[in-house]
């Protein structure tokens, strides 16, 4: 057990923090490094699909089917990463997957046509959906080691990585082409793996110490699959919504409201920073509400800005609904995911995260259709419905731990 009692010891930033070991310090460091250059990477792509729509002369249809191909590469990816992790750890596939992702970004940027871009798609969403079931994994080991939630801190750098991401990406978008600025990105990842990739590669991932507790509690195993299946799709609801307005939000500002393209990119940097602020507090808003009142307030805040967002007349009211959106969706992600790991140990959290990342590779086809039949303002109150349907789920999850 020394694996478990040295990351047992407080963080830096909890009480207690300033004893820390500095391997679990290192590890907590580069695990948070990896989930902000997630985000960053993925922003600096979506801030960018306007311009790369243009290029490649898709439809909002068509665009949705290349969109798929991210689609399509992540769910293959997730569905072999569980392995990977299990063969040869969490923290050197994070690291692999960190340099595929780099790479890969540079690629849609080079298409000029919708099909060629759905295929370059699928190498990017296969690095994505790789990187974000590894690191995910990784983090719920170390969460489970020092028994606090904890977890809202990682997704909190994904969201800080993605508003940085997003802004920069606006800033550059009428100086530099989609090519010039993605292979930048490419650069900027491969530095930034390198630099943190060795800190995970020399401390073990604690994981089979983390499951001591879970596998000492006695729970029925078909109860357990559904209730992990049930907060699977709490996170895909959720991450619905973060999924479409990544990939829709700068095109319904830009297209529908008539935003200057930096505008329109700021408006999921904006999305990013209510994230970021959001589950920074998400520990303390956990241990003050408890979980089934941060789903259910979380869903309700995130459907109301959505409506707002999607619907109202101007840019700046549009941007002020989707800061209240990014507030409302923070947690209850990681809530989720948390919720399924507590529940079924470390298969519950790769069964959730799949379903939730499926939501959010999914979505923006989806998005694309809906568009294509309807409008887009009309297609994104999709998101709103989808955050109601999380709340509910969370309210029905406490009746069934109950039942």
């Amino acid at each position: 057990m020394p694996q478990l009692n040295k990351l047992r010891t407080a963080l830096p930033g909890e009480p207690g923090g300033n004893t820390a070991p500095p391997s679990s310090a290192r590890l907590r460091t580069a695990l948070t490094v990896f989930f902000a250059l997630d985000g960053f990477l993925f922003a600096g792509w979506v801030v960018r699909i306007p311009a790369i729509k243009h290029q490649t002369g898709a439809s909002a249809a068509t665009l949705g089917l290349a969109l798929l191909g991210v689609s399509a590469g992540a769910v293959v990816t997730m569905m072999l990463t569980g392995r990977l992790c299990r063969r040869f750890g969490s923290h050197p596939v994070t690291v692999v997957c960190g340099i595929l992702l780099s790479l890969s970004i540079a690629l849609p940027a080079r298409t000029h046509s919708a099909l060629a871009l759905g295929l370059v798609l699928l190498a990017f969403g296969a690095a994505y959906g790789g990187m974000n079931v590894a690191m995910n994994s990784a983090a719920v080991d170390l969460v489970a080691a020092v028994r606090r939630p904890v977890m809202p801190s990682f997704h909190a750098a994904f969201s800080l990585g993605g508003m940085v991401g997003a802004g920069l990406g606006g800033l550059v978008a009428g100086g530099l082409s989609p090519a010039t600025h993605l292979f930048v990105l490419t650069g900027v990842g491969l530095l930034v793996t390198v630099a943190a990739g060795p800190a995970l590669l020399r401390i073990p991932a604690p994981g089979p110490a983390s499951t001591a507790d879970t596998a000492a509690v006695p729970r029925p195993a078909g109860r357990a699959r559904r209730m992990v299946l049930l907060f699977g799709v709490i996170a895909l609801c959720t991450a619905y919504g973060e999924g479409a307005l990544a990939d829709w939000g700068a095109l319904h500002l830009e297209q529908d409201l008539h935003a200057h393209p930096g505008v329109a990119a700021a408006g999921y940097s904006l999305f990013a920073l209510a994230m970021t602020a959001g589950r920074l507090s998400g520990t303390a808003l956990l241990e003050r509400l408890g979980q089934t009142r941060t789903l259910v307030t979380g869903g309700a805040t995130a459907a109301a800005g959505m409506l707002l967002g999607s619907l109202a007349p101007t840019t700046w009211s549009a941007l002020l609904g989707f800061a209240v959106t990014g507030l409302g969706l923070a947690n209850i992600f990681p809530v989720a995911v948390g919720r399924a790991g507590e529940l079924a140990g470390p298969g519950g959290v790769a069964a959730a995260s799949t379903l939730g990342y499926g939501g959010m590779l999914l979505g923006p086809p989806a998005i694309g259709f809906l568009a294509d039949w309807f409008s887009l303002p009309l297609a994104l109150t999709t998101v709103a419905l989808l955050a109601i349907a999380a709340a509910a789920l969370g309210y029905g999850a406490r009746n069934a731990a109950h039942a």
